[in-house]
């Protein structure tokens, strides 16, 4: 049985072997690698997720949204370059700054290039305006290399 209150972390009567040290500290680890699959890197909102979740005795949540991203974004027809370059729209459409970027990069590490980038900024131009299309253009020009650097592939 588990005794919980909004202000204090869940305490258990008996120690449970998932939530041993070890198991949790592995169970934490499965949910970042799962991140991990379909970005560079884990973001920093749900390191702290997943600490809050450790601490209050709720990483089956964290778990649980980690299964359900990694499925849309891995098992979907669209494949993962897709799906990461419909998320950075989505994102854009909605303002989101902060996790369009994190979806740009995760759309260049599933193979996009900047030009794939720019078209879905343009469309966001369409569907949701100009401040849609600023905020896609301020995101993709951070991955532009530098003006000494060659130009790549994609024409950046």
């Amino acid at each position: 049985m588990t005794h919980h209150t909004p202000d204090t972390p869940d305490t258990p009567d008996a120690p449970d072997a998932l939530d041993a040290p070890n198991a949790l500290d592995a169970r934490t680890e499965a949910v970042r690698e799962l991140y991990r699959a379909t970005l560079p890197t884990v973001p920093a909102g749900v390191q702290e997720r997943l600490r809050l979740a450790r601490k209050f005795g709720r990483l089956p949540t964290e778990e649980a949204i980690a299964q359900l991203r990694h499925i849309v974004l891995t098992d979907s027809p669209l494949g993962a370059r897709t799906q990461q370059l419909v998320h950075f729209g989505q994102l854009l459409a909605l303002g989101r700054e902060h996790p369009a970027r994190i979806h740009a990069r995760g759309a260049l590490h599933a193979g996009a290039t900047l030009t794939d980038l720019i078209a879905v900024a343009e469309t966001a131009l369409i569907t949701a305006g100009v401040p849609a299309y600023a905020l896609g253009t301020e995101i993709i020009t951070e991955h532009l290399p530098h003006d000494n650097d060659p130009p790549t592939e994609d024409g950046a």
